[in-house]
């Protein structure tokens, strides 16, 4: 890769931690997936992209997310609660940012109605943000909240 090479800069050093950034690089626009990691019940990887926003700022931030409690995310949610997000830039000079954290959960149709909204006026624009939420938030759809517990990035990876 142009702009990284181990031996010149050891083992994770372009890493660094993202705590002061990683919201501002989350919430930029146009609007990223993050690519969501989870374990299957066999132990095997499962990767996918879902729309996210966050609920609070600072060190109480969390990042929020809606899936289904039926597909792959939901039930390892709901089984283990370990989760691993990765939101990258992929134009030069690259950055990016993973998150890792424990989760909660919610069903309560409220909240689902609030997040879907909000979150679906994020991607899609302010005038589809409450069809997007009526869509999503029906059950058995899940408000999945993300605590960080470690949050590594770099940016400009290739300067």
């Amino acid at each position: 890769m142009i702009g990284y090479s181990r031996e010149r800069y050891g083992y994770g050093a372009f890493m660094s931690s993202a705590t002061e950034w990683w919201e501002e690089f989350v919430l930029e626009s146009p609007p990223r997936t993050g690519k969501l990691a989870v374990t299957r019940k066999d132990g095997s990887p499962h990767v996918a992209p879902v729309w996210v926003d966050i609920d609070g700022a600072g060190p109480d931030a969390r990042l929020v997310f809606m899936t289904s409690a039926e597909t792959v995310k939901g039930r390892s949610i709901l089984r283990d609660g370990r989760v691993a997000l990765c939101f990258d830039d992929d134009r030069p000079p690259f950055s990016f940012v993973t998150v890792n954290g424990t989760t909660t959960t919610t069903d309560d149709p409220t909240t689902l109605l609030e997040w879907a909204t909000r979150i679906g006026g994020r991607y899609m624009g302010a005038d589809k943000a409450a069809a997007y939420g009526k869509r999503n938030a029906v059950p058995p759809e899940l408000a999945v909240f993300v605590t960080p517990t470690r949050i590594v990035g770099a940016r400009n990876v290739a300067d």
